[in-house]
């Protein structure tokens, strides 16, 4: 009879050993960087229950991560202007790469997958000359670095994949920033954001912008529907009596913008942190740590929540969970659960 040991050896040599699964990482549904109460920078994966599947060191402090869509491995990228980002296998902990951002460039916190896995894009300033740029890393030669293109526009923030697998969403913040004046905006007066559908080798598809009187509106987050309807979250940089919206959804289909008047400039201090949107875009959710509150647009109308310092946000099921800087997580079905963490800006589903 064949020991365990030469059974193993033989499925090894072969080839037919299943590579580790997110179930092997303890079946987490998001991603979400984190900060200890000793003061320590952690990604954690969050099960749809609330409940920590893994939490693994980080070398600072985190803002959006990435998911392989296929096996246990993760991006968490620095805060910008981070010119860093780290590659985990969320199964242990290892280090599987470094990525560092070429020079004269940082990283804006955001990137995404190809569908198949196998290329990782990331939003970069490219900041001697003021351009937003999308950098390509291929994950099976180890994240190499193997391409770059225009983001269509500058500051690009978050970057997102469509459902076709085929096409880029960039959100282009249009504020212009330099790391020797840190986070210090240098083209109020005459900045301009947009969203940019690109194909994966970076040709553009579309541009869209919004209407002049939303000239300091800079778009930051993106969330997309099943159908490909992206969501974008803004955030103001004016005046904050305004009452212009901080919210819209955009149908390439139609060639649509809705605007949600209600998620105001007034309401939400000028500031949306975190978006989420429901797979077949019925719904959709932001929040802003600045007002300390939760909305969901649905077909109910607006539902609104107040909570302290909220920012990060996902779908979870017909429902939403959310997670805040003072340690709560709040399910739809399991109410809320208490960490002696303080959980970053966004929450990202797996």
């Amino acid at each position: 009879m064949a020991t365990r040991r030469s059974f193993i050896a033989g499925m090894l040599a072969t080839g037919v050993v299943a590579k580790p699964t997110w179930a092997n990482a303890g079946s987490p549904d998001y991603l979400s960087a984190a900060r200890t109460s000793d003061g320590r920078f952690v990604l954690c994966g969050l099960r749809i229950d609330g409940s920590i599947a893994f939490q693994l060191p980080l070398p600072a402090r985190g803002h959006a991560a990435a998911a392989h869509p296929k096996y246990p491995e993760a991006v968490a990228f620095a805060r910008r202007p981070g010119t860093y980002a780290v590659v985990l296998d969320c199964t242990n902990g290892r280090l599987k790469a470094r990525l560092e951002a070429p020079t004269g460039r940082h990283f804006y916190g955001h990137g995404t997958y190809s569908k198949d896995g196998d290329l990782l894009f990331t939003s970069e300033n490219e900041f001697e000359a003021a351009r937003g740029r999308v950098g390509v890393w291929d994950v099976r030669k180890d994240y190499a670095r193997v391409g770059e293109f225009s983001s269509g526009g500058i500051g690009p923030h978050d970057v997102k994949l469509k459902p076709d697998g085929q096409t880029l969403v960039v959100a282009n913040g249009g504020i212009e920033t330099h790391p020797a004046t840190g986070r210090t905006k240098l083209n109020l007066p005459t900045m301009r954001s947009n969203l940019s559908f690109l194909q994966l080798d970076g040709a553009l598809i579309e541009r869209v912008e919004l209407g002049a009187q939303h000239q300091r509106n800079s778009i930051r987050h993106l969330a997309v529907s099943g159908e490909g309807v992206v969501a974008f979250a803004m955030q103001w940089q004016g005046d904050i009596g305004e009452n212009l919206p901080l919210l819209g959804t955009y149908r390439r289909d139609t060639g649509s913008t809705e605007l949600f008047e209600e998620a105001s400039v007034r309401k939400m201090q000028g500031y949306l942190g975190s978006i989420a949107i429901g797979a077949r875009a019925n719904q959709v959710a932001v929040t802003s740590p600045r007002s300390g509150v939760v909305q969901v647009f649905g077909p109910a109308g607006l539902l609104e929540a107040p909570l302290v310092d909220v920012c990060g946000i996902a779908i979870a099921g017909h429902d939403f969970i959310v997670t805040t800087g003072e340690g709560l997580v709040r399910t739809p079905a399991d109410g809320d659960i208490r960490y002696d963490l303080a959980w970053d800006n966004h929450l990202v589903a797996i």
